[in-house]
């Protein structure tokens, strides 16, 4: 090899984090121009990170309302909570407790998906074709035209520390429909179950809990009720890492809106894989 120069040491241990074709290439414009290149190809060569508010304008159009239609109600739409579309855009994906009512079939009142902006909504029908009860996800079959899909990712890769974003309507629809977006740093990656103080406080419920315990994402942010199904996204590529589902609340449900904790929980998208799995829709969505 005829190059005389190598670049020096910390460079060298920040290239060879770069994949093998663009170290090759270091390496040959180095030989050429010797060093002076160096720091400017690794500039070059480095990931870009993504502005947050560009990521949010991909992520943004795929965020909805959830909730039940009433025709002959007033107000006859009742957004109870966010979801977000995945597969084709014809499925949504959101938490299973907003659903736990069951329908007034007798006031033909249905489930349904909210999407516009502002005052102009649009309402779409909506059916339930899966539920997971225990980790509080439900998917949504939707009327009409599909949707802007979001992109699920793999939380398993997800690391306690990262800044994370959630796009919802925290408190419904009151200022129209308008999303909203909260940073959220992923504190903790925790059970879901929670020992109780001491042995005489054990129920069926807890015991259940304990069985069925699952690991959920606590984050250091605040949410409120109408944040349920709102997507835990990636502010570098966007996909969803998890599901805001729950709060810690001091006191009394009404705290959660009068004095919020500032710590709430979601479920991990690697449960809504799976829903989609059980389904049986992600290989349906993907030979349409």
């Amino acid at each position: 090899m005829k190059c005389l120069s190598l670049p020096p040491p910390e460079l060298y241990r920040i290239c060879m984090t770069l994949p093998c074709r663009i170290r090759q290439l270091a390496v040959f414009l180095a030989c050429k121009a010797r060093t002076s290149w160096m720091p400017v190809l690794l500039v070059v060569c480095l990931p870009a990170h993504a502005d947050v508010a560009d990521t949010l304008q991909q992520v943004r159009p795929g965020v909805v309302g959830v909730g039940v239609f009433l025709p002959t109600g007033s107000p006859r739409a009742n957004l109870l909570g966010t979801g977000f579309a995945v597969l084709d855009g014809r499925y949504v994906v959101t938490c299973a407790h907003i659903y736990a009512k069951p329908l007034d079939a007798e006031k033909n009142e249905t489930h349904a998906v909210f999407i516009g902006r502002d005052r102009q909504m649009a309402v779409r029908r909506a059916e339930i074709v899966a539920t997971d009860r225990p980790r509080d996800l439900v998917l949504l079959k939707i009327a009409g035209d599909p949707l802007p899909a979001l992109q699920l990712g793999d939380s398993a890769r997800a690391r306690e520390g990262w800044q994370l974003y959630f796009t919802g309507y925290p408190i419904g629809s009151v200022l129209g429909l308008n999303p909203s977006t909260h940073r959220a740093g992923l504190a903790a990656i925790v059970p879901a179950f929670t020992p109780p103080p001491s042995a005489t406080q054990l129920t069926a419920r807890a015991l259940k809990q304990a069985r069925d315990s699952y690991e959920v994402f606590e984050l250091d942010a605040i949410a409120y009720p109408g944040n349920s199904g709102s997507p835990v996204w990636h502010p570098d590529t966007g996909e969803v890492l998890g599901v805001v589902n729950s709060v810690y609340v001091k006191g009394a449900k009404e705290a959660a809106l009068s004095n919020p904790s500032g710590i709430s929980y979601a479920i991990p998208v690697r449960y809504v894989h799976e829903l989609l799995e059980r389904a049986g829709v992600a290989r349906e969505a993907l030979t349409r």
